[in-house]
C-alpha cells in the first residue's frame, strides 16, 4: 500500500483517539505497532479493493481464484493486532496534533470519548472508505498483483516486511523508532 494511501488512512483513524500521555512523550511509533496497524488493516484494504475494482479484475484474476483464502489469515489476526494499531494511532493523532501547532479539534474530542468497543467499527468504516477513495481504477490490477504475489507469506511476515519498508523509506509523520540494534557476541 502506498504512503499516500496509508497516511490519509492514519489521519482519520488518528481522530478516533484521545491524545495520551504516553502518545505525546513518545515521538515514535514502533515498527511492531506499525506492523500490527498492518495486520489490522489489511482486510480493510482487502475489502476496498474487491469493491472498487470488481469491475476492473479478470474474472480468472487472483482475487476469483484465490476466493479470500489469503485474506482469512488476516482476519483472525485482527483482534490481536488491534492494541498495537491503537497504540500506532495514538501516536500518530499526538505527532499531527504537535505538527499543527497544539491545535486540538472538537470532533477528536467527542470521539475520545466514545468507548473503545464503539469507535473499532467506526474507524473500519472511516478507514475502509478512505483507502476504496484513494484507489484508482487503472491500479486495480497492480494491486491484485501485489497481492499475488504478497500471497505465499505468512501474515507477520507481510507485516514485517511492509514495516520494514516503511522504516527504509523515512516516513516523518509519526516517525518509526530506530530499531535495537543486535546485541554482539563477546
Amino acid at each position: 500500500m502506498k504512503t499516500r494511501v496509508l497516511a490519509p488512512a492514519l489521519a482519520v483513524l488518528a481522530l478516533a483517539t484521545a491524545t495520551t500521555a504516553q502518545a505525546q512523550q513518545q515521538a515514535c511509533v514502533q515498527a511492531a505497532d506499525l506492523g500490527d496497524a498492518v495486520l489490522y488493516a489489511m482486510p480493510l484494504a482487502y475489502d476496498a479493493v474487491s469493491t472498487t475494482c470488481g469491475k476492473q479484475l479478470k474474472s480468472d484474476g487472483f482475487l476469483a481464484r484465490d476466493k479470500g483464502r489469503f485474506i482469512q489469515s488476516f482476519r483472525a489476526k485482527q483482534d490481536a493486532a488491534w492494541p498495537g494499531a491503537f497504540l500506532l494511532l495514538k501516536t500518530f493523532m499526538a505527532s499531527d496534533k504537535a505538527a499543527e501547532g497544539g491545535k486540538d479539534d472538537g470532533m477528536a474530542a467527542m470521539i475520545a470519548a466514545l468507548p473503545e468497543s464503539s469507535l473499532r467499527p467506526f474507524v473500519d468504516g472511516l478507514v475502509g472508505q478512505m483507502i476504496a477513495g484513494e484507489i484508482k481504477p487503472d491500479s486495480c490490477d497492480k494491486i491484485e498483483r501485489g497481492m499475488e504475489l504478497l500471497s505465499p507469506l505468512p501474515p507477520e511476515n507481510i507485516a514485517g516486511l511492509l514495516a520494514f519498508v516503511a522504516e527504509l523509506s523515512d516516513i516523518k509523520n509519526p516517525e518509526i523508532c530506530p530499531a535495537n540494534p543486535p546485541v554482539a557476541a563477546r
